[in-house]
């Protein structure tokens, strides 16, 4: 039985606590469950219990079997000796013919849930656990209260912005605390949309912002900056942009010294890409954005309205790409500009991570309300994912909402932590 089914069994008492005793006979009362320990030591700190009528104040330590108490050898370690109460699913100290007690030699206390657990919870558990669905709960989903809905996703949305402005904060830390290097790293990450984020990043803190903010008002210095150390640059002499690109690359790789920072062309990825996702555009427009803004840290953390900032992240890259995908291959139909699901996608995992770090570093939670205002107003994102809950009747409008729905299933539902998710906990409580 995994330890976390016991955990939630405690702390919500799904139990039978009429004559509860221990495996000893001593009557157990539960004043206080105690409160979750997620860092080492035992499981529930706090806890109060009463035991033949003694008052007990201490901590709470749960296993599969009493033998896995002296398995992970806790008789030996002193972090245990304040435990009030050994509670285990299965008590086998009958077969394994062993006492479990704590450093001093004082024997500690057990409590065997297994005979006192309702076996249609257990159902309700293992049908879940056991479900191949990618959202376990999907055949039930329906019946669980609409309150308990939005609380979960509250929850899920608060955990995302979290995970998310610690990413940042990683970064905001390799920059020595530079908020507007911290901002145009993010945005190359992000501009790599997932399939070449890795090299994106590599790309970004090999070329530094202040270099290229050097070079502003040329736009095709900071192209060369950018594709020569992106190791994408062709060697095509025959075409007039090709070889001027080269040309600024070779002065400009000496005058930064970029050459030993070049990344390889097969860092790249091509496959399955449509070709308004190839790295080469997507280079050519995130040179024009950082040529067309002065401070991209200001943009981000000081535009207010939506629409205004989406306006802005759309941009059109040079001539030369606007006719190319790729080096000296002309296309016939134009090259996009960078569209408006693009920008959306940008102030969802670029701006609004950016603004809760930045709420977290400063302590002003008008940054976090900022960011969740413009979740808000975007609309949702559209993959197989948010169509699967949507078919379950989840209601997802927003990019608020299919980033909290996106979070629930990846932390929660692909990971079978049910326990943890208010709506796996409803459930189980039926």
């Amino acid at each position: 039985m995994p330890e976390s089914f016991l955990y939630f069994i405690w702390q919500y008492q799904y139990f039978n606590k009429t004559s509860l005793a221990t495996t000893d006979g001593d009557a157990i009362q539960v004043l206080h469950t105690g409160f979750r320990n997620y860092d080492a030591g035992p499981d529930f700190t706090h806890a109060r219990l009463l035991i033949n009528e003694v008052e007990w104040v201490g901590t709470v330590e749960m296993h599969g079997r009493t033998s896995d108490w002296l398995s992970h050898r806790h008789q030996h370690d002193r972090a245990y000796d304040n435990v009030i109460l050994h509670v285990v699913w299965q008590d086998d100290r009958a077969t394994n013919g062993r006492r479990v007690d704590r450093t001093n030699g004082t024997p500690l206390p057990t409590l065997e849930l297994s005979p006192l657990t309702d076996v249609a919870l257990l159902d309700r558990y293992h049908a879940l656990n056991d479900s191949v669905d990618i959202i376990p709960c999907a055949g039930q989903f329906r019946s669980v209260s609409p309150l308990r809905l939005t609380s979960m996703l509250d929850k899920a949305m608060l955990q995302r912005l979290e995970r998310k402005a610690m990413a940042v904060r990683r970064v905001f830390e390799q920059t020595n605390g530079d908020w507007e290097e911290t901002a145009y790293r993010m945005l190359a990450i992000n501009m790599g949309f997932k399939v070449n984020a890795d090299p994106m990043e590599q790309l970004s803190r090999a070329v530094p912002l202040k270099a290229i903010m050097k070079h502003r008002d040329a736009l095709h210095q900071v192209e060369a900056l950018l594709f020569g150390t992106a190791g994408l640059l062709a060697l095509d002499e025959s075409d007039e942009y090709i070889a001027m690109i080269q040309r600024e690359y070779r002065f400009l790789a000496v005058k930064y010294s970029l050459a030993d920072r070049q990344l390889e062309a097969h860092a790249w990825k091509w496959g399955r890409l449509r070709p308004a996702n190839f790295p080469t555009l997507r280079l050519a427009q995130l040179a024009r954005l950082l040529t067309n803004q002065g401070s991209l840290f200001s943009l981000f953390a000081g535009t207010t309205d939506t629409e205004t900032l989406l306006a802005v992240l759309q941009v059109q890259p040079s001539a030369y790409w606007q006719s190319h995908y790729r080096f000296g291959k002309t296309t016939d139909k134009a090259a996009p500009a960078l569209g408006q699901t693009s920008a959306e996608n940008i102030v969802v995992n670029t701006v609004v991570p950016l603004l809760a770090a930045y709420a977290h570093h400063r302590g002003e939670p008008a940054y976090i309300d900022r960011a969740v205002s413009l979740l808000e107003q975007l609309p949702a994102e559209k993959n197989h994912l948010i169509d699967k809950w949507n078919t379950l009747g989840l209601g997802i409008r927003t990019a608020f909402d299919s980033q909290a729905a996106i979070e629930l299933h990846n932390e929660f539902c692909a990971v079978k932590k049910c326990l943890s998710c208010q709506i796996g906990a409803e459930l189980l409580k039926k």
